[in-house]
């Protein structure tokens, strides 16, 4: 069945559906047969996402999960019927294929962007169209302020997720007209958490403090990790083995743990979420605990081309790890950005070293891969004894 033929008739079916990326069409093979043989599996719609040690690793997600999330989020960004949505994101991510839902339950309209991803484009397609809401990654946002491309009148928001915008970023995005809105979500919660408000367009964007979605009960431990229930929690995993497919249930009353640090507030009847750190992104130098997602968010404040520039770690004989500014700019450029950084820098945040990279390897939705950049950072001699 497929959901772009008739969209009332996929919400309301009840036949399992797999969203495999055409890229990688491989990993997909036998996960149809495996979910249909299995009660509990046979009727999900199915995600890749990220896996340990680089096994194929599928999101199962009900239709009722995937509804619920739609409405949470339709009522969060006021969606009418009259609302025209472009689907600018892969439909084989969550962050694509939950605007289709979005429209099954409020009658709004989408347009799919079908063509390779290009900003004057995608921008006329809006004008032409008259599109009021879309969702983008903060690539595609850096990719229309760089070309300085004003928004059309018609578009009231555009939902940011996949990773932190950036405050410059963002209110460069706000000076040309673009409704950027900072959203918090995964695959596992059918899209967003938390996303800043409607409200928040009138004020200068900051994306420190995300309106937390009614459908959601969040919880935090003493280090501040996120655990995460409610209806539109995934149903579990399907990792695929060598001997074929395994289930991982998620037990809706203990929620989700993820690996994601946030603090917690509130006021009055609203919740508010803000992301500190991913813990994978915790690093030990020195003996002390260093977090890279909060160095690359002061690195990229301090440049107009921040997603340009990463900083990575890798293991060093007397620090434990040691950091490495790596980039597509010229190495001129890059040990400039170093001093600038490391000025501002206590000792155990410095970077030791820079290393030119022509173009930083990335995921489908211009993610940058930091373990790409690690092994690029490995096979050219940095990081070894």
């Amino acid at each position: 069945m497929n959901p772009l033929d008739d969209n009332n008739t996929f919400w309301g079916g009840s036949d399992g559906y797999v969203a495999v990326n055409p890229h990688r069409a491989g990993d997909a093979e036998g996960l149809a047969e495996f979910a249909a043989s299995n009660k509990t599996t046979r009727s999900l719609i199915f995600f890749q996402t990220s896996g340990s040690e680089g096994a194929p690793k599928w999101c199962g997600l009900s239709r009722e999960a995937m509804l619920a999330s739609a409405r949470a989020v339709n009522a969060h960004l006021e969606v009418k019927p009259q609302d025209r949505w472009l689907i600018a994101l892969p439909l084989h991510h969550v962050g694509g294929f939950s605007i289709l839902a979005r429209c099954c339950v409020s009658g709004a309209a989408f347009i799919q962007l079908k063509e390779k991803w290009d900003a004057a484009k995608f921008a006329t397609l809006c004008s032409e169209e008259k599109i009021t809401l879309t969702s983008l990654v903060p690539t595609q946002v850096f990719d229309l302020v760089e070309a300085k491309i004003f928004a059309p009148r018609s578009m009231r928001a555009v939902v940011v997720g996949g990773a932190g915008l950036g405050l410059e970023l963002g209110r460069k995005a706000r000076e040309l007209g673009w409704p950027v809105l900072q959203s918090y979500g995964m695959t596992e919660t059918a899209s967003q958490v938390a996303t800043g408000s409607l409200g928040d367009l009138q004020n200068e964007f900051d994306s420190d403090r995300l309106e937390v979605l009614p459908i959601w009960e969040l919880k935090t431990d003493g280090n501040q990790l996120l655990t995460v229930r409610g209806v539109a929690l995934s149903s579990g995993y399907a990792i695929k083995e060598s001997e074929g497919c395994l289930w991982k249930k998620i037990h809706s009353s203990s929620g989700l743990e993820t690996r994601d640090r946030v603090e917690l507030t509130s006021n009055g009847t609203k919740r508010f979420l803000s992301f500190r750190a991913r813990d994978s992104s915790l690093v030990k130098i020195l003996g002390e605990l260093v977090n890279i997602e909060s160095l690359q968010y002061r690195l990229e404040s301090m440049t107009g081309t921040p997603h340009r520039v990463a900083i990575c770690a890798l293991a060093d004989a007397r620090r434990g790890t040691k950091l490495v500014l790596t980039g597509e700019l010229p190495g001129v450029e890059l040990e400039e950005l170093r001093g600038r950084f490391n000025a501002q820098a206590i000792g155990i945040e410095k970077i030791a070293e820079t290393a030119h990279i022509p173009k930083l390897p990335r995921s489908e939705l211009g993610k940058l891969s930091h373990m790409s950049i690690r092994q690029a950072l490995l096979g050219s001699g940095l990081g070894r004894p």
